[in-house]
């Protein structure tokens, strides 16, 4: 999924399909071992690393929603709201070895997905969002967002919500319900509690403990648009029929008007070509990233922190060094910017700007920088220049950061500095096409290299395109995603189709040169 603004690429958001952890999941967990120095359990929720749940995690409710849990597991009868509500409420000081043993079931919810080695982080405060609010389970306060500034919205939010909650809930008003109409935020409202009686209902009937997912999040694309969709919105592009009636029914949801601006993209380029999305993927998400003026930004990431270097080029941007180091390094802070969210990068950020000895010009880009991250969803913290001409940025980070493999590994050598002929490589691709046309008939699509596309497309009268395209009955199409040797084959929907190996005993890796779905640019 991308973001463009002014048709500039802002964010990427980019998936296997067989990811599971998606924040806001719910989960039955096992708790597998206490960590007492730690004041944490880990839990099993059927990632390959168990999962982290700190004390402070547990949130203040942890005993109401725990006895409705283990009574739910040992088929009981449920508890009655002014029972639940008698267990008193956590203190941020205690131990988490009094609430939990080895070997608990415990209701969790997926708060950071698994990142690098670690696996992922679990907050057991239980909780369901929406567009405009978010939902609470055995919770009883009402919160309004502190961006709400106008006092007198602030009230009526609170006690519109405090009129349509049911009892047993807690609720948060989110920034975007400002001036929202009582019938939307009930509707919704209503929503949300059914979602969390059916979570309830499954957690009753299962047969016997277990780890299990027991709610999952909407998908990620509906999330994202929950998330950030408003009315400056001009065009949503969607490439899949499934997921453009999904977008569709959640438009007309929330804001029937823009249901018109949700468009189904059918052309036989990829829908990231079309749009420039891959080319901007390509120049942005390298090492090296240039910006206005000739500078550039070295950009790499360690186990602990990321770093930011900041250069000049080769052009001069003002009259002295002190101005041209201040120029610079102003141009550079959007662009820093426009990357942090670009690659979501999370945790801990080192920028090393051009030095400057002016305290005015270092309180500028300072200031510049803050001001540049105001749009930022992400939470963040920005510190001012150190005396080693240092900014230190701190920035939420919930998911794994976005990374694209911008330099193409020979799909032929693996890197290893040889390559077959390329001239057998027609060859290759006509036996190909004798192979997928027998398996799966006419009216596929091929797709190859830019490269190779306009060498096979030369010719001023017949060319080895279109005499492929009249024996075989397939469209030849260009993909910038592609490596030079690598090449795809999809039906007439776009949906990839593979063979049966060559060889017996032989996978996808002896085979570089058929694009896959899990190549390293995924």
């Amino acid at each position: 999924m991308a973001l463009t603004e002014d048709d500039r690429l802002m964010e990427v958001n980019r998936e296997k399909r067989e990811m599971t952890f998606v924040v806001g999941n719910i989960y039955l967990g096992k708790v597998k071992k206490v960590m007492p120095a730690l004041n944490a359990v880990f839990v099993d929720v059927g990632y390959e690393k168990d999962a982290f749940l700190h004390y402070l995690d547990l949130g203040e409710g942890f005993l109401r929603i725990n006895s409705y849990t283990q009574a739910a597991l040992k088929k009981e009868r449920i508890p009655a709201l002014n029972k639940i509500y008698s267990q008193p409420e956590l203190g941020k000081d205690g131990q988490i070895a009094d609430y939990l043993q080895t070997g608990d079931y415990i209701l969790v919810q997926i708060a950071k997905e698994p990142i690098n080695t670690k696996g992922p982080r679990l907050t057991a405060e239980i909780s369901l969002a929406g567009r405009n609010i978010v939902l609470i389970p055995y919770g009883d306060k009402v919160m309004v967002s502190n961006k709400i500034k106008s006092e007198s919205e602030r009230s009526r939010l609170r006690q519109l919500i405090q009129a349509v909650k049911p009892q047993g809930y807690g609720v948060i008003v989110r920034t975007v319900a400002e001036g929202k109409r009582v019938a939307e935020l009930d509707g919704e409202l209503q929503l949300l509690v059914k979602r969390w009686e059916d979570t309830a209902h499954k957690l009753s009937q299962l047969k016997q403990p277990g780890v299990s997912l027991v709610t999952e999040e909407i998908g990620r694309t509906i999330g994202l648009l929950r998330d950030i969709f408003n009315p400056s919105f001009e065009s949503i592009q969607v490439n899949d029929e499934d997921v453009y009636n999904d977008i569709c029914a959640y438009v007309e949801l929330i804001a029937p008007d823009s249901k018109k601006i949700v468009h189904l993209y059918k052309g036989d380029q990829p829908i990231f070509d079309h749009f420039q999305i891959t080319r901007q993927m390509k120049t942005g998400l390298g090492r090296t990233v240039g910006f206005k003026n000739g500078g550039y930004l070295i950009v790499e990431r360690t186990e602990a922190l990321w770093s930011i270097d900041v250069n000049s080029g080769s052009k001069k941007q003002g009259a002295d060094q002190e101005e041209n180091a201040f120029n610079v390094n102003m141009l550079a802070a959007e662009e820093i910017a426009h990357q942090l969210r670009l690659r979501d990068i999370g945790g801990i950020i080192i920028v090393d700007f051009i030095d400057m000895d002016s305290a005015d010009n270092q309180q500028k880009l300072f200031e510049h920088m803050r001001d540049l991250l105001v749009r930022d969803r992400a939470k963040h913290n920005v510190l001012k220049l150190s005396k080693f001409g240092l900014m230190q940025i701190t920035r939420q980070r919930v998911r794994p950061a976005v990374e694209t493999v911008t330099q193409e590994v020979c799909p032929t050598c693996m890197g290893k500095g040889k390559i077959g002929p390329s001239i057998l490589f027609t060859d290759t691709l006509q036996e190909e096409l004798e192979t997928y046309t027998r398996l799966f008939g006419k009216g596929l699509k091929l797709y190859v290299h830019p490269y190779v596309y306009a060498y096979i497309n030369k010719g001023f009268i017949c060319s080895q395109k279109q005499k492929w395209q009249f024996k075989f009955g397939v469209r030849i199409l260009e993909s910038q995603e592609l490596a030079f040797l690598q090449y795809r084959f999809t039906d007439i929907n776009g949906k990839q189709l593979l063979r049966p190996h060559r060889n017996a005993g032989q996978d996808d890796e002896t085979r570089p040169s058929e694009a896959r779905d899990d190549k390293d640019s995924d």
